[in-house]
């Protein structure tokens, strides 16, 4: 899509939800594949079908402890494999076997394994009731060499991870995660312990790491700035994340220094202001270099909002994850505005969506409640409204 850039010295209307939500998704580019060692590909999604290098198992082996045999016993035990150790390097005749470990070979001739449970030993022979074929995994039988085992886009697990090992690679290719700086301002902030008159306690840089890992980025540096223009133009400045979210300098009031910064770093604003409520002063620019900066207002639900309205896009489509819509009725009437959407937290119930109330803009309360957020349009007459997925614990 193409982007709508406001230079900044222009006066303009805020932007519409939609068109918010429109323009932050058309300003990102999915990040470019890399190939990265299997320790760093944790949380990224493949930007190829992951194959299987290797079969599994790669050679027949043995299912069980106990002796692999040859035709009708008794048998003759010739020899020992142990997993980890050399295959026994003749094929076995008729009558004879081969004390076997469980993931030794299978040597070849071998027609069963006879558990030590069902062989009874004497001296150097064994007998025992072996079903033919029984206990012995044929080469490939988990997975053949070559086979698809993930498609491309899916999120490199932990398990995943495993996978990828155990099928011979080294590496994966993947699309990173998105890098993102987190810059908190605010004099005005505490960080722990209480809060004295006329202080309060940063309640967004809490829930922001938690937020960007849901939306497939990760945030790899966190900042707390005094209020003014220069340490914030220093922070925007050092170039070092592909989104830099700034928390609480994106009103207009004395304090609120971003929109003065960006004028002085060349930025293109391409979005100020959003009629949306709570959220409505947040602020989506791009830097000379390439990094968009995320300017979420200072209320901790106004900031919650502005983020999913702005920040969750924008990772989404660096990332490549494909975003899935959700309507629902709203089980309750709720106030709406003739101008602004409203964002309204509600849980998910058989009829509709319930409004939790506790939705001021300064209190995370309504939203900790609930499990999603309903974007009630201007002017809401009762039809269905789309549910914004709050992310999950865990």
């Amino acid at each position: 899509m193409p982007v709508t850039v406001l230079r900044h010295d222009l006066v303009v209307e805020s932007t519409t939800w939609v068109t918010a939500r429109a323009l932050a998704k058309g300003a990102a580019t999915p990040l470019e594949p890399a190939s990265v060692l299997l320790a760093d590909a944790l949380g990224g999604r493949l930007a190829a079908p992951l194959t299987a290098l290797v079969a599994v198992p790669g050679v027949d082996v043995s299912a069980m402890d106990g002796y692999a045999v040859a035709g009708a016993g008794p048998w003759r035990v010739v020899g020992r494999v142990l997993a980890g150790g050399a295959c026994y390097g003749e094929e076995l005749r008729p009558g004879e076997a081969v004390e076997i470990a469980t993931g030794a070979p299978t040597p070849a001739g071998a027609s069963a394994v006879l558990p030590y449970e069902q062989a009874a030993v004497d001296g150097v022979r064994v007998n025992g009731a072996a079903e033919l074929g029984r206990h012995i995994r044929r080469r490939g039988e988990d997975i053949a060499e070559g086979a698809v085992v993930l498609g491309a886009g899916a999120v490199v697990t932990p398990v995943a991870l495993g996978l990828a090992a155990a099928l011979g690679h080294d590496d994966l290719l993947v699309r990173p995660r998105p890098r993102v700086a987190v810059l908190i301002t605010g004099d005005e902030v505490v960080h722990e312990g209480l809060p004295a008159p006329g202080r309060v306690r940063d309640a967004i840089g809490p829930f922001l790491p938690g937020l960007v890992a849901w939306a497939g980025g990760r945030v790899a540096s966190t900042d707390v700035l005094p209020d003014g223009r220069e340490a914030l133009r220093v922070a925007l400045d050092a170039g070092a994340a592909d989104v830099v979210v700034v928390c609480g300098a994106s009103s207009k009031g004395p304090a609120d220094h971003l929109r003065a910064v960006l004028d002085d770093l060349g930025a293109d604003v391409i979005v100020d202001g959003v009629a949306v409520r709570p959220g409505h002063p947040q602020l989506l620019a791009r830097l000379a270099g390439g990094a968009l900066v995320v300017g979420l207002p200072g209320n901790p639900f106004a900031a919650l909002g502005a983020a999913l309205t702005l920040l969750a896009p924008i990772l989404r489509e660096l990332a490549g994850i494909p975003v899935r819509t959700e309507t629902s009725a709203l089980a309750e009437a709720v106030r709406t505005n003739p101008r602004d959407t409203r964002l309204v937290p509600v849980r998910r119930s058989g009829r509709g969506a319930v409004p939790v109330g506790h939705d001021r803009p300064g209190s995370l309360w309504g939203a900790a409640l609930a499990d999603a957020l309903a974007v009630v349009p201007p002017g809401w007459a009762g039809e269905q409204v789309e549910l914004i997925e709050l992310p999950p614990g865990g």
